[in-house]
């Protein structure tokens, strides 16, 4: 089977998910070509693929606008998603995640599933959080993305990224 990998990872997590499926699928006997950009996926390469793997980073709720972009350019397509994110481990956040990112594809495509691990997030993130901590003191929401920040940080795991490789054989049969 001819899979196109296409990753769109901010801060590597989704990269590294990517890398593993590649790996995972030609083991498995297929060809998988990866692109680590969206904007850089020719006509030639969709069309010649017979699955599409498209992973994303989480953004708001939903996939980066470059993912969206290349997930509309996608017709008669068998899709399968995954994604990381930053705030994690309820299957149905994630679910709800894989239900906004799936809007953005065309009812030509077949949608075959996701999945999704947390991932770690940027220093930059645990130093706002600080500083909104910093403005109010005892407030546990606050605390609670902190310690979420913190928990991130081991993540993906190899138990993450064999799940979500697991999902994504199955999901194409291979």
């Amino acid at each position: 089977m001819k899979c196109l990998v296409v990753a769109n990872s901010k801060g590597g997590n989704t990269r590294m998910v990517a890398n593993a499926l590649v790996d995972a699928l030609e083991k498995a006997g297929s060809e998988a070509v990866f692109v680590d950009d969206p904007a850089a996926v020719d006509r030639a390469s969709i069309d010649a693929a017979e699955a599409v793997l498209a992973g994303f980073w989480t953004d708001k709720g939903d996939c980066a606008p470059e993912m969206a972009t290349f997930l509309e350019r996608l017709s008669g397509k068998r899709v399968f998603l995954f994604g990381t994110a930053g705030f994690g481990g309820s299957p149905e956040y994630f679910e709800r995640i894989l239900g906004n990112v799936r809007k953005h594809l065309s009812d030509s495509v077949e949608y075959l599933g996701g999945a999704m691990c947390q991932g770690k997030m940027g220093a930059g993130v645990r130093k706002r959080y600080e500083a909104m901590l910093a403005e109010n003191p005892g407030d546990t929401r606050i605390q609670a993305m902190i310690d979420n920040f913190d928990a991130a940080l081991a993540h993906p795991t190899e138990e993450d990224v064999a799940r979500i490789t697991a999902a994504a054989q199955r999901a194409l049969g291979v």
